[in-house]
């Protein structure tokens, strides 16, 4: 019997990975003004700088009790037009060419491209479709029956140890033959556990030795698009 090629699976954290610097309050001010953010996010400004520093269920309640302030109540129609109208530009203006190369050079090798971010899956979604990815994994935002959100997750942040669960049950549903062979792309705390579980993990991030994947290889610039990187 012919031996079976293991198929590729990429995965690319976005926030700082695919693109500069984060996404989600950017994308809020686009939704629901710099006002109400700034309103909304005062009373959060400790859990919210904790979450920041030490990531876990801290950053994962403090941003829920923003989507609260300021998404719930919203007409899930109106803001996925205007979430992919953010989306695009964001895109646009704050992708970082060296990582988009390399994700292009998966692309163009046929490997599975797999987008997995803490941030909200209804533009995550976008930005799959922007890049021609396979897949994306988001935040999942909890609708009610009447289309409207309700400011709370449906399911977990996907960061930490939710990103690798993501990634795996979307591997499980895809039926490969053989265990696939993967590669992830991160560049903070969040994708500690993404890489772990990768076969070929990669800090993508721009602090070197004083980030915190600073155990994993760094993908440079000038190996973006290089076979190399595999070794």
């Amino acid at each position: 019997m012919a031996e079976i090629n293991p198929p590729v699976v990429a995965a690319f954290d976005l926030d700082g990975t695919l693109t500069e610097g984060g996404s989600v309050f950017p994308w809020l001010r686009y939704v629901a003004g710099t006002r109400a953010v700034v309103r909304a996010a005062l009373p959060l400004l400790v859990p919210l700088t904790v979450g920041a520093i030490r990531s876990g269920r801290w950053a994962d309640s403090a941003k829920e009790r923003l989507f609260n302030a300021l998404l719930a109540g919203r007409d899930l129609g109106e803001l996925t037009v205007t979430s992919r109208a953010f989306a695009l530009e964001h895109l646009e203006h704050e992708g970082r060419a060296p990582i988009l190369e390399r994700l292009e050079w998966h692309r163009r090798q046929g490997h599975d491209i797999v987008i997995v971010s803490a941030s909200p899956q209804i533009y995550v979604d976008v930005i799959t479709e922007a890049l021609h990815a396979t897949g994306g994994l988001g935040t999942r935002l909890a609708i009610d029956p009447r289309a409207k959100l309700t400011g709370s997750y449906l399911g977990r942040n996907c960061r930490g140890t939710e990103k690798m669960h993501r990634l795996s049950e979307w591997i499980e549903q895809r039926d490969y033959p053989v265990e696939p062979v993967v590669y992830a792309y991160g560049n903070s705390r969040g994708d500690r556990r993404l890489l772990s579980g990768a076969t070929f993990p990669f800090d993508a991030g721009k602090l070197g030795w004083l980030g915190s994947l600073r155990k994993y290889p760094r993908l440079k610039p000038e190996q973006a698009t290089s076979e190399s990187t595999a070794g």
